[in-house]
């Protein structure tokens, strides 16, 4: 199964870390959380708490199939930390599959990738999305590329779940095998 990297700190929107973790573990794919130290993070609701596996300087994209930005706080916190910033980056370059939803996106503006891509994100962002050269498309989930896949809020989870499991099950047959 694919090996997914989860970018998290403190702040994350509790539901859209957890719901769309619990479909991935339960299909068979692994997750690694990565944070800035080892230890747990609790989301802005209260409601999550997720250990930390390895922290940002441990981290290896080459171990990593997809890379997964829950949204809330979190992505904000992490943008402002350039190996974050560097490690995004590497899934752009090496275009594997990236999962950003709500604020998740910011971690992109940062990174300096977004020109000429297709997404969404949480409506306050949407102007920054512009701004950074994207095409914003205000629906529920927006797919670029076959491998970046996106959303606006909590209510479009099921929709950005669906589309992700349609990739996750592209990287198990095709890269993972």
């Amino acid at each position: 199964m694919s090996k997914i990297a989860v970018v998290l700190t403190d702040m994350f929107e509790d539901v859209e870390y957890t719901d769309p973790a619990h479909v991935y573990k339960e299909a068979g794919h692994e997750l690694s959380v990565i944070g800035t130290e080892k230890n747990e993070v609790t989301g802005k609701q209260g409601k999550a708490t997720v250990k930390v596996d390895q922290t940002i300087d441990q981290a290896d994209e080459n171990d990593n199939d997809a890379l997964f930005i829950p949204g809330g706080f979190s992505p904000d916190i992490l943008r402002a930390d350039d190996r974050f910033v560097e490690f995004a980056k590497k899934f752009v370059y090496r275009n594997k599959p990236i999962f950003a939803i709500c604020h998740g996106p910011q971690l992109l503006i940062t990174a300096d990738v977004l020109k000429g891509r297709n997404i969404t994100g949480y409506k306050s962002i949407q102007m920054d999305l512009k701004l950074a050269g994207a095409n914003v498309f205000d629906e529920p989930v927006v797919v670029c590329g076959g491998n970046l896949v996106t959303s606006r809020e909590p209510d479009d989870l099921p929709a950005f779940i669906e589309e992700t499991k349609k990739i996750l099950k592209y990287v198990k047959m095709h890269i993972r095998k």
